[in-house]
C-alpha cells in the first residue's frame, strides 16, 4: 500500500555513501538505525543480493515508539485498528555484477498464499499471526515492555521473509520495513518526488485529491497518491503501478546525486532513516552501497508477479488474489536472475523459451490471425492458429517450465489470466481468446500512457481489476523515466 518509501532503505544508502559527504552520512546512519535479528547465518548465495521490503502499516516509529496522532490526522492514516498488516510486499534482487539491472518484483498484499504454520491466508496477515502467537507465547514467560515488542516483530518478521521465499523461491539476504510516516518524512527530505497522473483524482479514502498532469508530490498528499486504491480501473493492480511509478521517480532522484548533495536533504534523509526504517542486524549497507554504486535510473526495473482472479472467494478471508506458487516462482527465476534481467527487452525470454499457439473461441471472425500479428512484432515464435467453440473468457495456458514466457504474453495482450497448464506441449504457451477479449488486435495497436507497465499477468478482463482495452504492451517501468498513471 505504501511502496514508495520503503526502496529508501536500499536506494538512499547506496547512494549516500558514494557522495561527497558519504562517509560522514554513513556513520551517521550507523550510529541511530533500528537493527533487527531476523535472518539466520550461511545465506546460499546464488549471484545476486534479494532484499524484501516491507511497508507496514504500523503506528510507531522504527523503536517502538508510539506516533503522536496528530501526525497520523495529517496523513489521513485513521485510527489504529489493532492488525498490523504488511501493505506493500516488495522483493528487490541486485545482481552482484554492477552492470546488470537491478529488479524490482512487486507482491500484491492479498495475495492468497501458504502461510507456513498458519494455513492459506493473505500474505499481508502472515507477520501479525506470527506476532501475536509470539506475543501470547513471551507474556506467559514474563516477558514485558519493550523486550517484549521486539521479540514478538522478530517473530513476525522471520514468518513474513519465510512466507515470501516459499511463494518466489528467492532467499531473501537483507530486510528492509518502514511505516507510513517515514515515507512522508523521506518524500519531504528530497523536496517531493515528481509523478504524472492520466486524469485528475479525488478519494476520500485515502485523501487523494490531486490534478491530472506532471507534479512533484510530498507528505500527506504524497502518501495518499500510493495508498488510493478505490476509484481505480483495476483496483490494487492500478494501485501497484502507482507504487512503482512512484518508486521509480523517487530512485532516479537518488541515484542523480543531485538531491543528496544538498546537506539540508541529506539531514533530512538521515533523520528519516534513523527513526522510521528497521533493517536486518547482519545488513552491511557500506559493503552493499560498493556492490550498488554501478546501478542507474535505467537499471532499476519494476515489475509484479503474475496473479490469476483479483477477487478469489476464501473460507476466512475475504475475497483475495488468487495466485500460482509454480508461475511465481518460474516468473521470479526469469525476471530477476542476472542473465535474464540484463536484457533490455521484457519479450527477449519470452520469445525464446516457447512456441504460442492462438485459438479463437470469441465468435469473432479473424482475430486469431490478428492477435499473431500483434505476437510477431514482439519476436513471439508464431504456432499454430484456430478456432474453438466460443467461450466468455480468455487465458493464457501453460505449463510451470513456460510460465515467464505465459506471463510475458498475457502482459502483451492486456493482462490475461495465466493457467498452469500441463496438458499444454512442452514449450508452448496456448492463448485461448474468449467473448470478453479487449486487448490489442493489430499490429501497431496504440498502447495506454496509463498504465506502462501493462496489467499485471493475471488480471480477469471485465471484472474487478479488469483488463484495460488500451492496456500497454511498454517495458517495464525505470527509474529513468516519468509514467503517467491512473
Amino acid at each position: 500500500m505504501r511502496a514508495g518509501r520503503v526502496l529508501v532503505a536500499v536506494l538512499s544508502a547506496a547512494v549516500l555513501l558514494v557522495t561527497g559527504y558519504g562517509w560522514s552520512a554513513y556513520h551517521r546512519i550507523d550510529r541511530g538505525l533500528a537493527t533487527s535479528d531476523v535472518l539466520g547465518t550461511n545465506r546460499p548465495s546464488d549471484g545476486a543480493t534479494d532484499i524484501l521490503l516491507v511497508g507496514l502499516d504500523s503506528r510507531t516509529d522504527g523503536h517502538g515508539n508510539p506516533l503522536p496522532q496528530q501526525v497520523l490526522d495529517e496523513l489521513s492514516a485513521g485510527t489504529d485498528t489493532g492488525t498490523l498488516n504488511t501493505d506493500t510486499l516488495v522483493l528487490v534482487r541486485v545482481p552482484n555484477d554492477a552492470t546488470a539491472v537491478a529488479t524490482a518484483i512487486s507482491i500484491p498484499r492479498d495475495s492468497y498464499v501458504d502461510v507456513p504454520g498458519f494455513g492459506t491466508h493473505k500474505i499481508n496477515s502472515a507477520y501479525e499471526r506470527a506476532m501475536t502467537d509470539a506475543r501470547a507465547s513471551l507474556e506467559e514467560r514474563g516477558v514485558t515492555g519493550a523486550d517484549l515488542e521486539t521479540q514478538a516483530s522478530q517473530a513476525g518478521r522471520r514468518e513474513l521473509i519465510s512466507t515470501v521465499e516459499q511463494l518466489t523461491g528467492a532467499s531473501v539476504d537483507h530486510y528492509a520495513e518502514v511505516n507510513l510516516v517515514g515515507f512522508a518524512e523521506v518524500t519531504r527530505a528530497v523536496g517531493g518526488v515528481p509523478v504524472c497522473l492520466v486524469a485528475p483524482v479525488q478519494d476520500s479514502y485515502s485523501g487523494v485529491d490531486l490534478p491530472a498532469g506532471p507534479q512533484t508530490l510530498e507528505g500527506a498528499q504524497a502518501l495518499a497518491f500510493v495508498r488510493q486504491r478505490h476509484g481505480l480501473p483495476r483496483g490494487d493492480l492500478d494501485r501497484i503501478v502507482r507504487q512503482q511509478a512512484f518508486m521509480a521517480s523517487l530512485a532516479h532522484q537518488l541515484l542523480s546525486a543531485g538531491t543528496l548533495a544538498d546537506p539540508t536533504a541529506l539531514a533530512g534523509l538521515i533523520s528519516a532513516v534513523n527513526r522510521y526504517i528497521v533493517i536486518d542486524q547482519g545488513w552491511d549497507l557500506l559493503r552493499f552501497a560498493t556492490q550498488a554504486q554501478g546501478l542507474t535510473g535505467g537499471n532499476v526495473q519494476f515489475r509484479t508477479i503474475p496473479t490469476g482472479r483479483l477477487a478469489l472467494p476464501t473460507p476466512s478471508d475475504g475475497a483475495a488474489v488468487e495466485v500460482n506458487p509454480a508461475l511465481v516462482r518460474s516468473f521470479v527465476a526469469g525476471v530477476s536472475s542476472p542473465s535474464a534481467a540484463a536484457s533490455a527487452d521484457p519479450g527477449t525470454a519470452a520469445s525464446s523459451a516457447a512456441t504460442v499457439d492462438v485459438e479463437n473461441a470469441s465468435g469473432r471472425t479473424g482475430l486469431a490471425a490478428a492477435v499473431q500479428s500483434v505476437l510477431d512484432d514482439h519476436g513471439m515464435v508464431p504456432g499454430t492458429l484456430g478456432n474453438a467453440a466460443t467461450t466468455a473468457r480468455s487465458v493464457v495456458r501453460a505449463d510451470a517450465a513456460t510460465a515467464a514466457a505465459a506471463a510475458q504474453v498475457a502482459r502483451i495482450l492486456g493482462g490475461l489470466t495465466v493457467v498452469d497448464d500441463g496438458a499444454v506441449a512442452a514449450g508452448h504457451v496456448k492463448i485461448v481468446l474468449g467473448r470478453d477479449y479487449r486487448g490489442p488486435e493489430v499490429s501497431g495497436s496504440p498502447t495506454s500512457a496509463s498504465d506502462p507497465d501493462g496489467p499485471s499477468a493475471g488480471t480477469t478482463p471485465g471484472g474487478t481489476g479488469g483488463a484495460d482495452p488500451a492496456a500497454s504492451d511498454a517495458p517495464p517501468i525505470t527509474a529513468g523515466g516519468l509514467p503517467c498513471v491512473n
